[in-house]
């Protein structure tokens, strides 16, 4: 994640970008933005705000060379020759319209922005952002004329949230470029991250761990919960959770060994990892260390509540592993013929 206490917007400049699917245009720019203050001092926290929460990072890809990789040619000329902006933002937008190969993938305006003061793992940097906002929302504008107010309605970019967005900051390891990306609209992911940037998750913990936890959700939710049930799910997930609280590095055959009792599950398991590395493109570590951020953000989007067709809810508490199995019984009522869960306590709020 960054911080932008420190950052300032140096170069500022919009586009359009059509979809060359359905015909439409890009529109360039041939100026750069002149803010306001007051414009200036909403659009700086509109563009940076969201990568403060972002905890992992990406590296540019390419199947042959690196340096091929058309975005990270374009920013590499951009730090390298700073008088050069406007026109190599053009062709960021015109790389982007390139991979418009469906009448899905939206039209919209494309932000390209340098900045300058930004932190990042407590490095000083400038980086290149590219942004795209494909919505737009409709709000009403009061005016006055022949001495009453009227209004009427424009649609303009609402400040809440970018829909796309990437920093590529002016900083290296060794595996190349460090880049961030968000995405609010993640019907067409592959378009903007694999086929636009063309990036892939860096290798290190907070790739590791947040790999990892997506193949327990992915098998919590089509092998667990369609085979035991919503409550071995929500155990499962609660249990996974406190397995990355409590370890430092994650072992692979220590987590199997601990999250099941039975080989068949721990085979079950196996099978779904090797299926999920195939259609993910990657391979799973057998150990890595645990990067507490992305546990704790992962922690907060977890749902364990059990949703009933009778219009009741169980909501189970993921900081409490073992309390499903302890106070909760899910059995079968032969005279209604219904399941049903039993739930101990000892007192109510």
């Amino acid at each position: 994640m960054i911080s932008r206490k420190n950052a300032s917007i140096s170069k500022f400049i919009i586009h359009k970008v059509g979809n060359k699917f359905n015909d439409t245009k890009n529109a360039f720019s041939e100026k750069l933005v002149d803010f306001d203050e007051a414009s200036y001092d909403l659009m700086l926290p509109f563009l940076l705000r969201p990568f403060g929460s972002v905890v992992q990072s990406y590296r540019f890809n390419h199947h042959a060379n690196i340096a091929l990789n058309e975005i990270n040619s374009y920013s590499s000329q951009i730090f390298n020759e700073d008088d050069d902006f406007i026109d190599i933002s053009k062709h960021i937008v015109m790389h982007l319209y390139e991979q418009s190969n469906s009448a899905n993938i939206k039209t919209g305006d494309v932000l390209v922005a340098m900045f300058e003061g930004i932190e990042f793992n407590e490095i000083t940097t400038n980086a290149l952002g590219i942004f795209k906002i494909e919505n737009k929302i409709n709000f009403f504008q009061t005016y006055l004329e022949n001495n009453s107010y009227d209004v009427l309605v424009q649609k303009g970019i609402s400040s809440k949230k970018v829909d796309k967005g990437c920093l590529i900051l002016n900083q290296s390891d060794t595996e190349g470029p460090i880049v961030l990306s968000v995405d609010n609209n993640s019907y067409d992911t592959q378009y903007w991250l694999n086929h636009f940037l063309n990036i892939k998750y860096a290798d290190d913990a907070n790739s590791h761990t947040q790999q990892y936890i997506e193949l327990c959700k992915d098998f919590s939710t089509e092998i667990i919960k369609t085979t035991y049930g919503a409550q071995e799910r929500n155990t499962f997930l609660t249990k996974t959770i406190d397995f990355f609280k409590e370890n430092e590095v994650v072992n692979i055959e220590r987590f199997k060994d601990e999250l099941f009792e039975e080989e068949k599950h721990k085979k079950e398991f196996d099978n779904f990892k090797k299926e999920f590395e195939g259609e993910n493109n990657l391979v799973l570590r057998n150990q890595f260390d645990v990067a507490e951020s992305v546990v704790n953000k992962e922690k907060r989007k977890i749902k364990t509540d059990i949703k009933l067709d009778t219009n009741i809810q169980i909501k189970l508490d993921i900081d409490a592993p073992d309390a499903s199995t302890e106070y909760l019984e899910r059995g079968y009522d032969e005279g209604k013929k219904m399941h049903y869960y039993k739930v101990f306590f000892n007192s109510e709020d």
